[in-house]
């Protein structure tokens, strides 16, 4: 039996505290300086900085943990955010984490059976709304990745940008669908993500996935790339259904018209029009899958 206190204490805070006893001393902190704001002893933030600490790799991977510390480390250093204020957001994290993200995972993988416990009481909740948008979320951060680790990938992107999106299982509206702010933009031959995704913030490729969805798609993602015939062939060639629509007509209606005879369709795309920037949107399962779609394009 382990509790989700144990494994806050195992695995968060050796690793949350190292790294933010690293920020700290790249902002220009002393080691007496980060023992008194982080309330340990300077031999303890000795070992944090020298890496003598194991850490937890999932939590490391967990891009939200990178700005909180960032962020806390800034305001500590520079004055602008007290000990306080810094606990109160780090518990904020922690709940958050409990609830449905790597901290209830990390429970689970110690805890098996809490994933199967289907009585009253269930401990993280597997069907809360909260966890299935950190799942989302966290999908969409991993499809990034793909995507920023996918050599020419910037080849594929559009005049307007791309954007990799995914809904929630039940997302009905744009608020319900994560997405990059602003969109993914070809920087000198790199693809550069301008910041963390967030619910809310993509109109157009998040209406592309919901227009799919109300047509009978399963898709809750989708991710649009720059048209060109060869990149709709070789999507062809590696098993996807591709159909074409009218750029001039409204878009959840022609998606909805090319979805009409195949709700499976995973490719639709258009080959421009007056003003329109032609394009292909791939359609699957999450974000991931449809990042390592385009990777397999090039």
């Amino acid at each position: 039996m382990r509790f989700i206190e144990e494994v806050v204490v195992d695995e968060f805070l050796p690793t949350y505290r190292s790294l933010l006893a690293e920020a700290l001393r790249d902002h220009g902190l002393t080691q007496s300086e980060v023992a008194d704001l982080l309330g340990i002893s300077q031999s303890a933030v000795s070992k944090y900085v020298h890496g003598e600490v194991e850490r937890n790799e999932q939590l490391l991977d967990h891009r939200g943990l990178a700005e909180l510390v960032e962020r806390i480390a800034e305001g500590l250093a520079g004055g602008e955010m007290s000990s306080v204020q810094a606990l109160v957001e780090t518990e904020v994290f922690v709940r958050e984490l409990e609830q449905g993200g790597v901290l209830a995972r990390l429970h689970e993988e110690a805890v098996p059976e809490l994933a199967d416990y289907d009585g009253e009481f269930t401990v993280h909740d597997p069907d809360s709304r909260l966890r299935a948008a950190e799942r989302t979320l966290s999908s969409v951060r991993r499809g990034l990745s793909v995507l920023e680790n996918t050599s020419g990938f910037a080849t594929l992107i559009p005049a307007v940008g791309s954007n990799l999106v995914q809904a929630l299982p039940d997302g009905e509206g744009i608020d319900d669908v994560a997405a990059v702010p602003g969109r993914i933009l070809d920087v000198k031959g790199r693809a550069t993500i301008p910041a963390e995704p967030e619910f809310g913030v993509s109109e157009h490729v998040a209406s592309v996935v919901l227009a799919a969805r109300k047509a009978g798609s399963p898709a809750l993602a989708a991710l649009n790339v720059r048209y060109d015939e060869s990149v709709v062939e070789s999507l062809e060639a590696a098993g996807h259904t591709a159909v074409e629509f009218d750029a001039e007509d409204a878009l959840e209606p022609a998606i909805a018209a090319a979805l009409a005879d195949d709700p499976e369709v995973d490719v639709v795309y258009q080959t421009g029009g007056m003003g329109v920037e032609p394009v292909v949107y791939l359609l699957g399962p999450d974000a991931v899958t449809v990042a390592e779609w385009a990777r397999d394009v090039l």
